[in-house]
């Protein structure tokens, strides 16, 4: 291999080794700029979670106590948030991005369903979300799905949160809640 394939290949695992984008940072895909993004608050909130997080989730329905992983990736040029997700080893995925000034979170869940979120809350503390009936086909009579989720930062430690979210199981609402740590 030549010093210029060296270089090359040295400059492609740089790149894509780079998951963030810095929020000054311009968009450019081939020698055309991309538009800037223009985010909502509650989307910048979200960004505030970009990373991996882990800690132990219980399941209120049967008080069972497992391990849980959230990791959240800037893409798409900044314009969408990746959240993948692994609970007791079960991996689910969520997007969110701003869809006319308005966060839209939708999460591909291991019951099968997609829910569709919009915000209820967003402070610097706090993003709630509750199940968004007009853009989803989910009938909570009928169907089993995510209907709220909640995170709340702990105030004196960025590197804190907790994780609550209510589930619509067989006609019955559960909740489940997940203390978390950045890694």
């Amino acid at each position: 291999m030549n010093k210029l394939n060296s270089i090359a290949l040295a400059s492609i695992f740089t790149f894509t080794a780079n998951t963030g984008l810095a929020a000054d940072d311009s968009v450019v895909i081939g020698n055309v700029a991309m538009p800037d993004v223009q985010s909502s608050a509650a989307f910048e909130q979200i960004k505030k979670k970009l990373g991996k997080w882990e800690g132990q989730l219980t399941q209120s329905l049967t008080g069972v106590v497992y391990d849980v992983s959230y990791e959240w990736k800037l893409v798409s040029g900044g314009s969408t948030i990746v959240e993948t997700v692994f609970e007791d080893g079960v991996e689910m995925l969520s997007t969110y991005t701003d869809e006319e000034g308005e966060l839209v979170v939708k999460h591909y869940c291991a019951l099968g369903t997609e829910p569709v979120f919009t915000v209820t809350e967003a402070s610097d503390e706090v993003v709630a979300l509750s199940f968004d009936e007009s853009r989803s086909h989910l009938r909570r009579d009928t169907h089993d799905f995510v209907n709220s989720m909640r995170w709340t930062m702990d105030p004196n430690d960025s590197t804190s949160m907790v994780y609550e979210y209510a589930v619509n199981l067989d006609g019955e609402l559960t909740t489940n809640r997940a203390e978390l740590r950045k890694q």
